[in-house]
């Protein structure tokens, strides 16, 4: 494609985008099924934990089975909890302590809370943490902190 072309199809390009992503007027219709901007309510500061929990066992005994993580979860997530959170099975990979490659079925367990109550939640999902880590022989519980904002 020639030099001028090239450029040309990128303006173009550019432009789209910029035009797909021009504010809609109040009450008109929204293209693509978008939400007008006077209907979108305002989002909070939340702060997004995420926790992965594998399920192979590093000492050779039998995996985490489905109902073994439901019951740490009810019994030991949820009072800690409450308000809600989200599970997710997943399939996994990590280099253990030895150099192995393990792969294995894992969940990824989402937790939503108030930026402002960070500090009260951080102790919390220490202990999660290390509940399943003891309670199961892992290795670790990843964790991963996002600031997000949230609408409910």
């Amino acid at each position: 494609m020639s030099h001028p072309r090239r450029c040309l199809t990128i303006l173009a390009l550019s432009t789209a985008l910029l035009g797909a992503g021009a504010a809609v007027p109040a009450g008109a219709a929204s293209p693509a099924g978008l939400v007008p901007a006077a209907a979108v309510r305002a989002a909070q500061p939340y702060v997004e934990t995420s926790l992965f929990f594998g399920t192979a066992r590093p000492d050779g005994g039998p995996d985490v089975t489905d109902a073994e993580f439901r019951a740490f979860v009810d019994a030991f997530v949820t009072p800690r909890f409450p308000e809600g959170l989200t599970v997710q099975e997943a399939r996994g990979q990590y280099r253990d302590a030895h150099g192995t490659i393990e792969r294995e079925r894992s969940y990824e367990l989402i937790l939503f809370y108030p930026a402002r109550e960070a500090r009260l939640a951080d102790p919390k999902i220490e202990e999660i943490r290390a509940e399943y880590e003891g309670r199961f022989g892992q290795e670790s519980v990843a964790r991963v902190d996002r600031r997000v904002t949230v609408d409910f």
